[in-house]
């Protein structure tokens, strides 16, 4: 199994998705404070190793890099419109229901944070192809919002 974690980094909270590469599937997603994500990646790599981490290179990639193992594989990948296309692409990962599903998708707004949609939209990008998800949406801290 070929593990990539990709982060869409902030100053108070980050995204995070871990995707089996040879099965082009998001095992878990995740939205933490930011000072988790040392913790997060410490737990997944026990599991089995990460091949890669894709970090965005927004507004705290440079703090976060520098809290990352020096032992870890790291790409810096650029993640301009992301937030945009994360809320597009919730919408086609869990589309709406009931009378939700009648109204333009411009006029929705998802109901849980998009931090690790955004991160998955960064992996996307620069994988060059669409990872599937096909469990829950990520709610902050395991929690609905």
């Amino acid at each position: 199994m070929s593990r990539i974690v990709s982060v869409d980094p902030g100053r108070s909270k980050c995204g995070l998705v871990l995707v089996d590469s040879d099965s082009n599937c998001v095992i878990e997603g995740k939205v933490v404070a930011t000072e988790g994500v040392h913790d997060i990646l410490e737990i997944w790599s026990k599991l089995a190793p990460i091949e890669l981490l894709v970090l965005g290179n927004g507004t705290a990639s440079e703090s976060l890099r520098n809290q990352l193992p020096a032992d870890l594989a790291i790409k810096l990948v650029d993640e301009r419109g992301t937030t945009l296309q994360a809320r597009k692409r919730y919408w086609q990962l869990w589309p709406p229901k009931g009378w939700r599903r009648l109204l333009p998708r411009g006029l929705l707004l998802p109901p849980v944070q998009l931090d690790a949609v955004a991160a998955l939209v960064i992996l996307e990008s620069d994988l060059g192809r669409i990872i599937d998800w096909p469990g829950p949406a990520p709610f902050r801290n395991g929690h609905e919002q």
